[in-house]
C-alpha cells in the first residue's frame, strides 16, 4: 500500500499552484515567473504567495505536451530562460483556468526567446 501512495505522489506535485484571479483582456501585469507548468504555461506573481500568482498560457508559442516528444525539453528550457526572472505580460482572452498572454523578458518576447533556443513547437493550438 505504501508503494501505491509513493507512486501517486508525483502526480500530486504536478498540480499548478497559481490561484490568483485572472486579469481582463488588455490588462498589463508583471512579476517574476514563479512556476513553470510546461513549455508554454507559467505563473507570474509579485509575491511568494501562490494566491497572487496569475496562470499564463503564452499567446504565441505552442510547446508539445509534456508526454509528447520534446515536451519535457520545452519545459526545461522555459524554466532556464524565465523562472525567477521578471516578465511583463499583456492579458488576452481566457482559456479554461488561465489567461492567454504575451509576455516579455527584458523586452524580448518569451516565445521568440524559446524559438531562438531551438525549442520544438507543435503542441495543442499549433497553426
Amino acid at each position: 500500500m505504501f508503494a501505491i501512495a509513493v507512486i501517486a505522489m508525483p502526480g500530486l506535485a504536478q498540480a499548478d499552484p497559481c490561484t490568483a484571479p485572472l486579469p481582463s483582456a488588455g490588462t498589463v501585469f508583471s512579476g517574476p515567473v514563479r512556476y513553470v507548468g510546461d513549455g508554454d504555461s507559467l505563473c507570474v506573481g509579485r509575491s511568494a504567495d501562490p494566491a497572487t500568482w496569475i496562470e499564463v498560457r503564452l499567446a504565441n508559442f505552442y510547446a508539445p505536451e509534456l508526454s509528447a516528444p520534446g515536451g519535457a525539453a520545452a519545459k526545461a528550457m522555459l524554466e532556464t530562460v524565465a523562472r525567477g526572472k521578471a516578465v511583463n505580460c499583456r492579458a488576452g482572452k481566457r482559456s479554461y483556468d488561465r489567461v492567454i498572454a504575451q509576455c516579455r523578458l527584458d523586452g524580448a518576447d518569451l516565445g521568440d526567446l524559446l524559438r531562438r533556443r531551438g525549442v520544438t513547437e507543435g503542441g495543442n493550438g499549433w497553426r
